[in-house]
């Protein structure tokens, strides 16, 4: 089934403020693969089919680095189409001498690192979802090492040469300041639905049953302050909707819950959730798929 392509709501792109672009722009071709669709002297769209954009950059004015136990990015998820693709990135980092987190989150498996402004990134794969374990309309998740030996008896004898062409934006993780009026928000407000309940400091929504398109936290405590506008960090998201009609339907409901939507000059929709993230909606047709 997919779950990043089908008739219910989705994370399309993310866009991230960066400190130097240039740099940040060595790191995501050289160490993640992106290729560069657009680019000026201050953002660059990036790519993994050279047509849909799935990462933006932007350096402002006056930027800052991100300051701590603020709301914002935790990180955002690359969807790899295969175990073996996952298993080539690990022997990439490695030769590039790079650090990473793993886990096995018996849905998926996944290695984590962070950009050179801190921004965490997540590059995982799927396992089939018949082997997802759903009680209660919960999915059962976990953070298990990761068994890299399997893993690489699955690598392919291929030079490493990017994101391979058919990886998605598979979810964002959030850091959120509170988790009531969150979960509000996403669920009534936008249409997703909780799928997992980690302990009382996170939560995980999806549609269409996936094991989530949205992660939400309060790690960096309860009450976790917005940061400034001209910090590096999340800038925004976007959520792609089937239709017109579904997304009238999510304006309609955080109209009436008195969360703010306002039209943007290019045509999109924005809001903001409860802890200051920014999100535009879209639907499949303004988008390059």
């Amino acid at each position: 089934m997919n779950f990043h392509r089908g008739s219910n709501p989705y994370v399309g792109q993310v866009s991230l403020k960066v400190q130097q672009l240039e740099r940040s722009l060595t790191f995501y071709k050289e160490a993640i693969g992106f290729s560069v669709l657009k680019q000026t002297e201050t953002t660059a769209d990036l790519t993994a089919d050279g047509k849909t954009v799935l990462l933006s950059l932007e350096q402002p004015d006056n930027v800052i680095p991100t300051p701590r136990k603020t709301t914002g990015l935790y990180h955002f998820a690359l969807l790899l189409p295969t175990r073996s693709d996952l298993a080539n990135y690990v022997r990439h980092f490695a030769e590039l001498g790079l650090r990473i987190g793993s886990s096995d989150h018996l849905v998926s498996e996944a290695l984590y690192l962070s950009d050179p402004d801190g921004n965490g990134i997540e590059i995982y794969r799927d396992r089939n979802p018949s082997e997802w374990t759903w009680r209660n309309g919960q999915v059962e998740m976990a953070v298990d090492p990761l068994d890299f030996r399997d893993l690489l008896s699955h690598e392919e004898e291929k030079p490493w040469t990017g994101l391979p062409a058919d990886t998605v934006m598979g979810h964002i993780h959030l850091h959120v300041s509170e988790l009531q009026t969150t979960e509000k928000f996403y669920s009534k407000g936008l249409g997703f639905e909780v799928v997992n309940r980690f302990g009382a400091q996170a939560l995980f929504i999806s549609s269409g049953k996936y094991h989530h398109h949205i992660g939400l936290n309060t790690w960096n405590g309860v009450g976790a302050p917005k940061p400034p506008e001209n910090s590096a960090g999340l800038k925004s998201f976007t959520l792609i909707y089937p239709d017109e009609a579904a997304r009238n339907r999510v304006v309609a409901n955080l109209g009436q819950m008195n969360f703010n939507v306002h039209q943007e000059g290019s045509g999109s929709i924005a809001t903001t959730d409860p802890s200051g993230n920014r999100i535009l909606l879209l639907v499949r047709e303004e988008i390059s798929i």
